[in-house]
């Protein structure tokens, strides 16, 4: 006989890519995950550069004033923008064109994080929500004692690079392995060399995917910037197959 896990388990396509929601405490109430995938709809009408009437697609066309977009969008570009200096401009929402803002790097795990915010706030202390493997986990996997996240090895997918376990932590990864090419240094306009991978975790998903981005836009160089952050670590995965972690990284 198959055990039939406690809470609630819905995966749903949002965001050009598939979410899913576990959740394990005893008596989780359906209308709590509707209202999370409701919220992560309006971010993908909000924020999406597929959508022609998006807010950023209509910002960049010039169609909409920032001092008339939405508060949400302006707080988003405003913490990119934080994040840009931060990694000495490789997190660049502009990176592809000075003259279009493509914040997606950011808005995923934004997203994420406001949707654990709401079911925190349904009194859920069970969860993880996973993104296309940008997670934000809390609590237990009932009824285990924690939750149990397997990286995968850049190189083979059948295998996991690293296995962490948790209670408490966002995890976010960056490399070319799922996607192919899509992460380019800002400054060169190239895709890093001499790295595979950069997994970074912390309290924060946001920030996380955006420094995973940033380090792995980096590439050699990456591990010397992510071994200076606080309240974040990282796992660096270089095209050698050696493996860089900061001292702090979960095991």
């Amino acid at each position: 006989m198959i055990a039939t896990l406690p809470g609630i388990q819905r995966v749903e396509h949002v965001m050009g890519m598939p979410i899913v929601v576990d959740i394990r405490d005893e008596g989780a109430d359906e209308g709590v995950v509707d209202a999370m995938f409701d919220w992560l709809r309006w971010v993908d009408a909000t924020f999406s550069t597929y959508k022609d009437d998006s807010e950023i697609s209509r910002l960049n066309r010039g169609e909409l004033a920032f001092a008339h977009a939405h508060r949400d969008v302006l707080s988003v570009l405003d913490r990119c923008e934080e994040l840009r200096i931060e990694t000495g401009g490789y997190f660049d929402v502009r990176a592809a064109s000075p003259d279009l803002v493509d914040p997606s790097g950011f808005v995923k795990g934004w997203a994420v994080d406001r949707a654990a915010a709401m079911l925190e706030a349904a009194g859920l202390r069970n969860y993880a929500v996973n993104a296309a493997g940008d997670m934000r986990l809390r609590g237990r996997a009932v009824p285990e004692l924690y939750w149990r996240v397997g990286i995968q090895h850049p190189l083979e997918q059948d295998q996991v690079a690293k296995v962490i376990d948790t209670t408490d932590l966002a995890v976010a990864t960056s490399g070319a392995y799922a996607r192919g090419p899509h992460v380019f240094d800002p400054h060169t306009h190239l895709p890093p060399s001499g790295i595979l991978s950069v997994t970074i975790t912390g309290p924060v998903l946001a920030t996380a995917d955006a420094y995973a981005t940033a380090a792995f836009a980096m590439g050699v160089d990456g591990p010397k910037w992510t071994a200076r952050l606080r309240g974040y670590e990282a796992m660096t995965i270089l095209a050698d197959e050696t493996v860089l972690s900061t001292p702090g990284f979960p095991s």
